[in-house]
């Protein structure tokens, strides 16, 4: 223990604003700051040990809806084997990536971890199927998109406080959820959609994209959907011959082999390190030196080098040949239709069979978003047995 403080007489905790002074000794001049946040929409005393965006984070982890997205699809239905991905452990792998990339480029760990944590928490039940269909069944209504979806749950459909609705987030964390895809405009009017997000944002849609292309490669495999000599045929490997080769023959009928888990880790490791080093590139040649430089400039800054750009645009086209649109997927999405389209279509002729807290909001808005929001929050289990007793 030479040399390492013991805890007793004359110990010091760590304070909100020891955090908040280390952010401005240690990272890059374009991070956003905690402590100087553009605020929540209902002012709020500052705690004495956390910083304004581990107040976000931690709220976030604690609200009803991201508990719920254990029980969301991802690609494949929960129920369909214990170690394929949902929305919950998608979202746990997205904040992981988003911290790596934060730290290694100096940014605001912290706010990107919150963005990350927050960003699916809006996506309805049975993955991008049901959000395509409940986007059709709104399209007079302006569409639906789970982005904005988010923002409307931690802005108004969490009831934690008795005084106002929502968690009441910081701005930057709720600009980084309504600017998740930063090349979509976002119409909402707290957010002025000719300034750029933080780079903390930005960098969660590309860790987003990381993380859904490799588990998808390994539960692709896993499910048998997808094979491993198809696999290895894509550009993204280079000449990463020693991930496949004489490795083809320990990959199992279930695709359990430590294969998977080689070809996993090493596209993560490919992609992010590539979008560290190619954003590092990009801030020295747009010669951004502080926020208000980034949200000034009109070029997107976290990105993948061209060449890796170009292979990961492959590999998702492969996906979507071989996985998202296989009989097997495609038979799934049919069925989210049928369950989605059928529970829209009978709550807007009565809407009295849903829950007092959404009836209630009727009197205020649309029937239409209404309707969005409780079956937005619904968990793939829960619209089945609503489906049943409807």
């Amino acid at each position: 223990m030479a040399g390492r403080s013991r805890p007793g007489k004359g110990t010091s905790l760590i304070k909100r604003r020891d955090i908040e002074d280390r952010e401005r000794l240690t990272l890059a001049p374009y991070a956003a700051l905690s402590g100087e946040s553009r605020g929540r929409r209902y002012p709020q005393q500052e705690h004495p040990l956390r910083t304004a965006f581990q107040r976000d984070r931690d709220r976030i982890v604690h609200s009803a809806a991201f508990r719920r997205m254990e029980y969301k699809t991802q690609v494949f239905l929960p129920h369909e084997g214990d170690h394929l991905r949902t929305r919950l452990t998608h979202t746990i792998e997205v904040a992981q990536i988003s911290r790596t990339l934060a730290r290694a480029l100096r940014l605001n760990e912290d706010l990107s971890e919150a963005i990350a944590l927050a960003h699916d928490l809006g996506h309805t039940p049975f993955g991008h199927s049901g959000e395509d269909v409940l986007s059709e069944l709104l399209g007079e209504s302006g569409g639906f998109n789970h982005n904005m979806q988010s923002l409307r749950v931690v802005d108004l459909l969490e009831e934690k406080y008795a005084s106002y609705p929502g968690l009441n987030l910081t701005y930057e964390v709720r600009e980084g959820i309504a600017k998740h895809e930063t090349n979509a405009p976002t119409n909402h009017p707290d957010f002025d959609n000719s300034e750029r997000p933080t780079l903390e944002a930005s960098l969660v849609d590309t860790a987003d994209e990381i993380a859904y292309n490799a588990h998808d490669i390994d539960d692709g495999l896993r499910s048998g959907l997808i094979d491993l000599e198809e696999v290895g045929e894509l550009t993204i490997w280079d000449d990463e011959s020693t991930l496949f080769g004489a490795d083809l023959g320990r990959l199992t009928d279930d695709g359990s082999a430590a294969i998977r888990y080689r070809i996993v880790r090493w596209l993560v490791n490919r992609t992010a390190t590539d979008v560290i080093m190619e954003t590092t590139k990009r801030l020295e040649k747009f010669e951004i030196t502080s926020l208000e430089a980034l949200r000034a400039g009109s070029d997107r800054v976290c990105q993948y080098s061209p060449e890796v750009a170009a292979a990961v645009l492959e590999l998702k086209e492969f996906l979507q040949r071989r996985l998202y649109h296989s009989p097997q997927l495609v038979a799934r999405a049919v069925h989210a239709r049928e369950v989605i389209e059928t529970l829209y279509r009978r709550f807007y002729d009565d809407p009295a069979r849903m829950p007092s807290r959404y009836r209630d909001r009727l009197e205020t808005e649309a029937r239409e978003l209404v309707i969005a929001d409780y079956i937005a929050g619904m968990t793939d289990r829960y619209a089945e047995q609503v489906l049943s007793g409807v």
